[in-house]
């Protein structure tokens, strides 16, 4: 595993940048250019690398649905974005970025497909198609059956922390979690964590309500909801928490800590995505392992494949999971 000095020299910043970067220490004043450049690095660090395969002289689009501020503060999908920049270098395949603020911008200019990552709305993938028909998407599969998608069973991995959480004695289980939303469209997308959680905990009849808080996928928000739950629970805090995604876990891992309540002897953290800083934290964060660097080749490989070989039928993806169980849980 690479180290927080092997990181510090690649980047060119200090060990002690580093670490309260990756900690997310909101003390810490440095510019949006370090702070990419330090998790790209860490995620750069954390895969294996292949080997460079034939050439295919294609051209293809990869929109983002986070603007490239955003994305700092969610490295779930920048971790996606490396895997597809990964796999394009490889097959030698050139390669147009846009972010979501970019999408009236993207035009045809001899793009011959598109890998879009994230949530998108059926009005942004009519826009979408105004540039190529040939789209794949990353981390989300539309409704309509019209086009390949790589994407997570995040139900069954819900289920997989919870039973791991009671088969090491926990009935009290605390969730905190996020909603997300098409950019252009009002609505909330329904979330399978959240929704899973609750199913889940209702059929053993031990759901609490009081015990979920929901607010965006974010540090800040992971942050401020744990201190919520604190406030709110004292003493009766759940002794465990299932967090919807790494970032929000790494805030409540703060919070947690300034209040002075141990972890993991007095509550246990899972967390999801297994991003690059996961490691690094304090403790080291227990979560769910999702392969992102290989949801991004792999909506590469689909796409290839259909540009090469003129697939007609499409494929829907879906990639395992793997509990990581780190020092934020026992």
């Amino acid at each position: 595993m690479a180290t927080i000095k092997d990181i510090a020299d690649k980047a060119g910043v200090s060990i002690a940048t580093v670490s309260r970067v990756l900690n997310y220490d909101k003390t810490l004043s440095v510019g949006d250019d370090t702070k990419k450049r330090i998790f790209e690095v860490a995620e750069d660090l954390s895969y294996y690398k292949h080997k460079k395969r034939k050439a295919s002289s294609k051209k293809i689009a990869i929109l983002h649905w986070y603007t490239e501020k955003e994305e700092l503060d969610d490295l779930y999908y920048m971790s996606i974005r490396l895997g597809i920049e990964e796999r394009c270098q490889e097959h030698e395949v050139e390669l147009v970025k846009f972010f979501y603020d970019d999408l009236g911008k993207m035009k045809r200019n001899g793009i011959e497909g598109i890998i879009a990552v994230g949530k998108f709305s059926p009005g942004q993938i009519e826009q979408m198609k105004q540039v190529s028909s040939n789209i794949v998407f990353a981390d989300f599969s539309p409704e309509q059956e019209d086009y390949d998608s790589v994407a997570i069973d995040f139900e069954k991995a819900t289920r997989k922390v919870l039973s791991y959480l009671e088969t090491h004695g926990h009935t009290e289980i605390g969730y905190i979690g996020g909603r997300e939303t098409f950019r252009d469209e009002f609505g909330v997308l329904e979330d399978p964590r959240e929704q899973t959680f609750r199913s889940y905990m209702q059929a053993k009849d031990r759901l609490n309500e009081d015990w979920i808080y929901i607010r965006h996928f974010s540090v800040n928000d992971g942050y401020d909801l744990m201190k919520k739950a604190i406030e709110e629970h004292g003493d009766n805090l759940p002794t465990a928490f299932f967090v919807g995604n790494d970032a929000m876990a790494i805030g409540c891992l703060r919070a947690l800590h300034e209040a002075e309540i141990k972890v993991p002897e007095r509550v246990n953290i899972i967390g999801v995505n297994d991003i690059s800083l996961s490691k690094y934290v304090f403790p080291p964060l227990s979560t769910v392992k999702v392969f992102t660097d290989l949801m991004g080749q792999t909506a590469v490989d689909l796409l290839l494949e259909k540009l090469t070989e003129h697939r007609t039928i499409t494929k829907k993806v879906t990639l395992s999971t793997e509990l990581t169980i780190r020092q934020s849980s026992f």
